[in-house]
């Protein structure tokens, strides 16, 4: 999916578009998202991907929603980081490349992992 940077910044907020397009962050605890306890998916902010199921989000205590796997093996790609002095893996939407987050390697199992997502870069679908 490509658009120009004015086609994304008149589709997203300014703050979805800041965290997805410009690879910032969302303040900690700030998304209602993390609070977010229902059964359903979260998606894309920018394309509409399902990217995580509810099934798979716990608290993580970050203060951001965290992931223990994506919704399937080709929802996201990740991404070498090295910004602000270290090495990070940053997960991004495999179909239009939005920066979601970053992943680390110390979340529950079954995978050890932990997605740890900006809220404002993630919609929330109630299963019906």
């Amino acid at each position: 999916m490509k658009k120009t940077d004015q086609e994304w910044r008149e589709q997203l907020s300014p703050e979805a578009y800041h965290v997805t397009r410009k690879h910032g962050t969302e303040r900690a605890g700030t998304s209602p998202l993390n609070q977010e306890k229902r059964a359903g998916m979260f998606s894309c902010v920018c394309c509409g991907k399902p990217l995580f199921s509810s099934d798979a989000k716990y608290e993580s205590g970050t203060g951001w929603p965290s992931f223990f796997q994506p919704v399937a093996a080709n929802a996201v790609g990740t991404s070498t980081d090295r910004k602000f002095f270290m090495t990070r893996t940053e997960v991004h939407c495999a179909d239009c490349e939005a920066h979601l987050g970053h992943v680390f390697p110390d979340g529950p199992q079954p995978t050890g992992l932990r997605y740890c997502m900006n809220g404002v870069a993630l919609t929330f679908q109630p299963k019906e």
